[in-house]
């Protein structure tokens, strides 16, 4: 999942300590969200800054994703093509239910 910040802020330098707070709490929301309604071992977040930190979005974001015992994911390789859209919607509807409660 992503949290995004409805406000245009380029990258973490550029947005107010204020509104970091309230993304920070959001995405601890998500990351608990994720962790209850997927069944991981963990969760993950991450946040680009500068072409030299990786960054190629220029608003800010924050990455918020499960992890697995074992799921090697910084030695893994992506997977040819794209998810359908059914394959997505499973995993979108979990946290969507867990949030409408």
């Amino acid at each position: 999942m992503l949290v995004v910040p409805t406000a245009h802020h380029e990258n973490l330098y550029s947005i107010p300590a204020e509104a970091y707070r309230a993304v920070g709490d959001l995405v601890r929301e998500v990351a608990i969200a994720i962790r209850e309604t997927y069944g991981c071992d963990g969760v993950s977040t991450r946040q680009h800054n500068e072409p030299a930190g990786n960054q190629d979005v220029w608003h800010l974001h924050i990455h918020v994703f499960p992890r697995f015992e074992g799921d090697n994911l910084y030695r893994s390789r992506p997977q040819p093509g794209w998810a359908t859209f059914a394959e997505r919607q499973i995993y979108a509807d979990r946290p969507r239910t867990y949030f409408a409660q």
